[in-house]
Formats: structure tokens, sequence, C-alpha cells
């Protein structure tokens, strides 16, 4: 399936993407009972966030959206380094979800690879899957930065090779830290994943995504074997895009 590409300026962008969200949610919760979602991190989807949290009672059915994240930094939950922490501020404590439907990495684990394999275990208990098996998130929303990664899959690190395993540590040597991430056998699962980037200074890194798959720009690699993949980019992050590729 070709891409949908959407640009936007701000605040239509975050706008749309909350559309997005609320649409997938509200289907999934009709056709199975459930929502799981995926958050993504950084500061890009603050905005979104604060969208999802400011919906009128009754839009999104909250008690039957699960969330869990694509990557986390190797920090405990009161940092404010944390995806977790990011998400409980903007959306999570002003929303009706359980305490149960939340699934956290416990990055406050002194060694990130057990964080990892634990996460791991998280999700195959939750989707009730046999050895081998990859699950289907609803939604998987991703960023990128201006080198390309996404998630916690940076250019150059070990993580982006990774065909087995759906959660890893991943050391990323330019930040000096390991990292929790989603692998790409996972998120090419999902259902549908979107991307949302903002940023003059991603526009190359997006132009270099539509040019075709490469290792050294992670992003490029994420193809849903059987779902959506959608890119919501602000109007200079795509700057460098032709015209017919953008829509």
């Amino acid at each position: 399936m070709r891409p949908e590409v959407h640009i936007f300026d701000p605040p239509a962008l975050f706008q749309a993407t909350a559309k997005i969200f609320t649409d997938l949610a509200n289907q999934a919760i009709a056709n199975k009972g459930s929502f799981s979602v995926a958050l993504s991190g950084g500061s890009t989807p603050r905005k979104l966030f604060d969208l999802l949290a400011d919906l009128p009672a009754g839009t999104i059915a909250w008690q039957q959206v699960y969330f869990f994240w694509g990557d986390e930094r190797h920090v405990p939950p009161e940092s404010p380094q944390s995806n977790y922490g990011m998400a409980r501020e903007c959306l999570l404590s002003k929303i009706p979800v359980p305490p149960e439907n939340i699934f956290r990495v416990h990055a406050e684990e002194k060694d990130a690879a057990v964080a990892a394999r634990e996460y791991e275990e998280q999700i195959q208990k939750y989707f009730h899957l046999a050895p081998g098996q990859v699950p289907v998130f609803d939604l998987i929303t991703l960023g990128m930065g201006p080198e390309g990664h996404t998630a916690s899959l940076f250019p150059g690190s070990a993580a982006v090779k990774e065909t087995k395993r759906l959660v890893v540590s991943n050391r990323v040597e330019k930040l000096h830290t390991d990292r929790i991430t989603f692998t790409f056998p996972l998120i090419n699962h999902a259902a549908c994943v979107l991307f949302l980037v903002a940023g003059k200074e991603k526009a190359s890194a997006v132009r270099q995504v539509f040019e075709g798959p490469s290792e050294d720009v992670p992003a490029s690699l994420v193809h849903p074997q059987n779902g959506r993949l959608i890119w919501m980019l602000e109007g200079v992050a795509a700057a460098e895009l032709p015209s017919s590729i953008a829509s």
C-alpha cells in the first residue's frame, strides 16, 4: 500500500492528527471492543496529547483504550526525559483511563536489556501471543529525528538489524545511553503506523525516506505488511518532497 501523505501547518497538523486518532480508536472499539495504541515520545506529540485530553467527554471511550510506548529513555518515570512521564502529564492524568490499561516500560530498571525483555513479555501477555507470534497494534505513532531515526532505532545502531525480537535495548553511542525500543518486525505488523513530523530541520530526512529504504535512514524501513502508513507532516518538514508525493 502506498503511504498516505498529508501536509498541514500548525495548528491544523495536530487537529487533523487528533481526528485520525479519534476515528481509529472509535472504529477499533466498535469492531472489537478495544483500541491498542503505542505512543511516541519527544516534544512533537505534546500538542497532540493536549488536544486529545481536551476532547469532549464521550468522544473516545478511554476505558477501552490500552496504552503502550514505542520507545523509552533509560530513566525513571518521574524524569523530565521520560516519554511515559510526558504522556502522563499531558494526557493520561486528564482522561478516565483505568490504570490497568497503561503499559509503561519499567525503565527505572538498572539493566536496559532486562527492561526491554520485561516489556516484550508484557506485550506478549496482553496480546495472548504464542512463541514466535507478532502482535498487531491498532495504531503505532512515531516521530522522526533530523538524521532519520524513529522510535529509538538510530542509524548505525544494532536494533536496526533486529529481525526476531519485539522489543530490545539499543545502545545509542552519540547520546551515550541505552534506549528501549520496538523493533521493525513489531512496527511493521501494525494495522496502522502514523508518523507525526514537524520542524524544518527534518526536511532532508523526510525527502530521503521517500527516496527508498535505507538503514542509514531508519524511518524509511517502516512499511506495514498489511496496514496503513500515514505521514502527517508540517509544511516546512515537507519542503523538499516532490509535488508528486505531497497531497
